[in-house]
């Protein structure tokens, strides 16, 4: 390299050895975007979802309002009604978390006294699984007819939705710790009790909060299943009562809170999931690693 008066310029060691800046990013880095694309995509949603009805939709239905109605006239209802709404949701959450409390305590017992036992695992399986295929529509009368209408019902469908997915997990967790750790363990005097809580349990954490975030989303739908069936109070009695009187928008305002109800207590499983269970996945592939 030479100057204008072709006086050579030797390059220092420094400017040799030293790795090149990385580009800058176009718009976002990955992190960054991780971050807005859940926003981006939800108002994408909402942008097509009013397109739908206000374009679309009245090219099929003389009365699109009653069949879909726009999120531009969703707003309006769920503000004239915000009263009962915040009402009806406040009580739809705590059914909800009181179910899907008992169905953590019960999944997690169950899914250690299960998962534990070679025998107990073989024989419980499939009472569990042909449990689970009952429809829980049909067992709310069932509850009805046992505890009466209003909250017990809703609680109880709550728990018997989502108590599944985590024993099952815990359960599956537990009962594949590898036969070669076992033997390590036992030659060291391990008891079969220390394997499971000192080695079956940990490992089965992530099973377990990876169960939490899904059944923390089926509970809301067993809780506003009995509201909707036998209650009194809650989203899916308001839902009900506003679909008897015809009040579409209204019916989808209360669904759009239950939403994001779900999402919001999913997002704390994650976030609880990260912080405890952070071992066993990789921080950059997961999406609440930066919450």
């Amino acid at each position: 390299m030479t100057t204008s008066d072709d006086t050579p310029v030797i390059a220092t060691e420094e400017e040799i050895t030293s790795p090149a800046p990385p580009p800058r990013p176009l718009f976002l880095d990955r992190a960054r975007l991780e971050k807005v694309l859940p926003w981006i995509i939800i108002l994408a949603f909402f942008l097509l979802w009013e397109f739908g009805s206000r374009v679309v939709l009245p090219l099929f239905t003389p009365r699109p309002e009653i069949v879909l109605p726009a999120p531009s006239a969703i707003l309006p209802a769920m503000i004239e009604d915000w009263r009962a709404i915040v009402q009806n949701s406040l009580y739809t959450l705590e059914t909800t978390l009181i179910g899907f409390a008992i169905a953590i305590v019960v999944g997690v017992a169950g899914g250690v006294a299960i998962g534990s036992s070679r025998l107990a695992y073989a024989g419980f399986y499939p009472i569990l699984i042909g449990f689970n295929a009952v429809p829980k529509i049909a067992v709310v009368p069932v509850l009805v007819l046992w505890f009466g209408i209003g909250t017990i019902p809703a609680i109880l469908t709550a728990f018997l939705i989502s108590f599944f997915p985590i024993l099952v997990n815990v359960a599956t967790g537990i009962a594949t710790v590898e036969p070669e750790l076992k033997d390590v363990c036992r030659a060291l005097g391990a008891r079969n009790s220390d394997i499971v809580w000192k080695i079956g349990l940990p490992r089965s954490m992530p099973y377990f909060f990876a169960s939490l975030k899904v059944a923390i989303t089926v509970a809301f739908v067993g809780s506003i299943l009995a509201e909707a069936t036998a209650g009194n109070h809650g989203i899916g009695h308001l839902t009900s009562y506003a679909a008897a009187q015809f009040r579409v928008p209204l019916v989808f305002g209360g669904l759009i809170v239950t939403a994001a109800m779900g999402i919001l207590l999913y997002y704390i499983a994650a976030w609880f999931e990260t912080r405890m269970t952070g071992w066993a996945t990789r921080g950059m592939d997961n999406p609440v690693a930066g919450y």
